[in-house]
């Protein structure tokens, strides 16, 4: 499945972290990161920094949301 990371610029022009995005249509704009969907090759990706240095930021993203449409599908 796609990845892609979303930050949010607040209007007083601080930047804030990112958050990791599934593309399920494959289409979104920006650099997008590659993962099978398996529980274990997210925790694995995460404690790699992985994501940092594929979707090149600053920092660790936030993958609460991958987590949880993973344990939608039922993923192991």
């Amino acid at each position: 499945m796609r990845l892609v990371a979303r930050t949010d610029d607040d209007p007083a022009g601080a930047a804030q972290a990112a958050v990791l995005v599934v593309d399920v249509r494959r289409s979104l704009p920006g650099r997008g990161a590659w993962l099978h969907p398996r529980m274990r090759c997210l925790e694995l990706a995460e404690r790699r920094h992985a994501f940092t240095r594929a979707l090149r930021l600053r920092s660790a993203p936030d993958a609460s949301g991958v987590r949880q449409f993973l344990v939608g599908l039922g993923a192991e």
